[in-house]
């Protein structure tokens, strides 16, 4: 299996389609944890629903868009990791991450979102690696400056979850400081 080792037990891979059993398992065992923040956690319910949002990421993938990893404890899916905007021509993408309560605290996202950062700079040419969250978010903001990522705004009711818009802080990391 192909894959980046993050710790001597936990590894990063693509979660492609034929993972949609295991990824919908893994939603519906930490769906509440993931529901504040996440609007897919109440759409992939089942099989079905898990492999039609994983085959979107694919299909994009091939077309050199967006895409999505998986980080494995043992054998376990505990959390993920994607290229939620993934523009080559402009240089510019979104990362994002989720993680099951059990694995938080273990720098499993720290090193994961690192050696995506560093693919995408040093082999992709991407200029700026942007990070979006929700303010109330904490942890989510605390790993984007733990990654170096400077909060550049508030894009002001920005994002629809459970019929109430969000505000959304923006946190970006540019090419040149990441190489410094």
């Amino acid at each position: 299996m192909l894959g980046i080792a993050l710790t001597d037990d936990a590894v990063l891979r693509s979660l492609e389609p034929w993972r949609a059993a295991e990824f919908a398992e893994h939603v519906d065992r930490v769906r509440d944890h993931l529901r504040p923040w996440l609007w897919w956690a109440t759409v992939v319910v089942d099989d079905e629903t898990a492999r039609t949002f994983l085959q979107g990421f694919a299909d994009d993938l091939a077309k050199d868009g967006r895409r999505i990893y998986g980080i494995w404890v043992g054998d376990q899916l505990v959390g993920g990791t994607i290229f939620r905007v993934f523009e080559a021509a402009s240089g510019v993408c979104e990362v994002g991450v989720w993680l099951g309560p059990e694995a938080e605290g273990k720098g499993l996202v720290h090193r994961a979102v690192r050696r995506m950062i560093e693919w995408a700079i040093r082999e992709r040419g991407m200029q700026r690696i942007e990070w979006r969250t929700v303010p109330e978010n904490t942890r989510s903001i605390a790993a984007a400056k733990r990654l170096g990522m400077r909060r550049e705004g508030v894009l002001r009711s920005a994002y629809p979850r459970d019929g109430i818009r969000h505000d959304v802080e923006v946190y970006a990391l540019l090419a040149d400081e990441w190489v410094a």
